[in-house]
């Protein structure tokens, strides 16, 4: 009888805690995040997103509560959350101290640029909303996929197509992905080569270094749809005629969230960057 009792009473403790996961009012920082949470089939407890959080489609649907990286502490609780999942580096900090204080439970989630990193952030998500069984099967889902198409872009490595990631192009100077960065990875992941791997970070270049970094082709962000640069504006810059991706316009766009994202659609940001890779080697 005392055991019986004791397994009622622990099994409705269990019950209790997921009815207290379940009741979350749950922001998605991040737009890997979002997906992870719509992939998990939890969207149903998302009460808002982040700017950047736009895929899959509904999510924009959701309240707009801001920049990841410049959000205010009014437009974070004008939601009412219960529960907030971050990038670490969302911020500023003082807002992450204010959400804090005001009793909001705060998670940040490690946005490590990686195929384990993709899975680490799977799993740490399922974690923070109680879904832990669906959260290990949708993380082996995902390593199965990336690891497929990690190993049909590792033939192109013998003869990497040199990549030049551009974040912008405005007054005579070029942001480029260089290494230590999401861009650096997807490209490396693809079969590629950065460009600008002798160069850490997002970094502005002169037309100049720019010319020297000599790519086969450049690759581009799309937001929500629309070029940042025209084809036309881009390859009629200098710097960029210069190039042997200029001589041939070559040119790749790939939404930034898609690209850059490293969630559940990584692996085929891969495939398609690799498979645009393979065009321009053959052309």
């Amino acid at each position: 009888m005392m055991r019986g009792l004791v397994t009622l009473c622990a099994a409705l403790l269990v019950s209790a805690a997921a009815a207290q996961a379940e009741s979350k009012r749950v922001i998605a920082i991040g737009s890997s995040l979002t997906e992870i949470v719509h992939a998990l089939d939890q969207q149903h407890r998302l009460v808002g997103r982040d700017r950047s959080s736009t895929w899959p489609p509904e999510a924009a649907d959701l309240p707009d509560v801001g920049y990841r990286r410049a959000l205010s502490p009014e437009g974070v609780l004008s939601v009412a959350p219960d529960l907030i999942l971050a990038l670490e580096g969302s911020g500023p900090p003082e807002t992450i101290a204010v959400l804090q204080e005001a009793g909001v439970d705060y998670v940040a989630i490690a946005d490590e640029f990686s195929r384990d990193g993709v899975i680490d952030k799977i799993r740490a998500v399922g974690a923070a909303l109680g879904v832990e069984p669906e959260a290990e099967a949708l993380a082996a889902e995902t390593a199965r996929r990336l690891d497929r198409a990690l190993a049909e872009s590792s033939a192109a490595q013998d003869a990497p197509v040199n990549v030049l990631f551009l974040l912008s192009a405005r007054g005579g100077e070029f942001v480029v992905g260089g290494a230590e960065t999401q861009a650096d990875t997807i490209i490396r992941m693809a079969g590629g080569k950065n460009a600008a791997a002798d160069v850490t970070g997002f970094k502005t270049m002169t037309p100049e270094a720019l010319a020297a970094t000599a790519p086969d082709v450049i690759l581009m962000m799309e937001r929500q749809g629309e070029a940042i640069l025209s084809e036309e504006e881009l390859f009629a810059l200098p710097a960029v005629r210069l190039t042997p991706a200029g001589q041939n316009r070559a040119l790749i766009r790939m939404p930034g969230a898609y690209l850059l994202g490293f969630g559940p659609r990584t692996a085929d940001a891969v495939m398609d960057l690799s498979a645009a890779l393979r065009g321009v080697r053959g052309s």
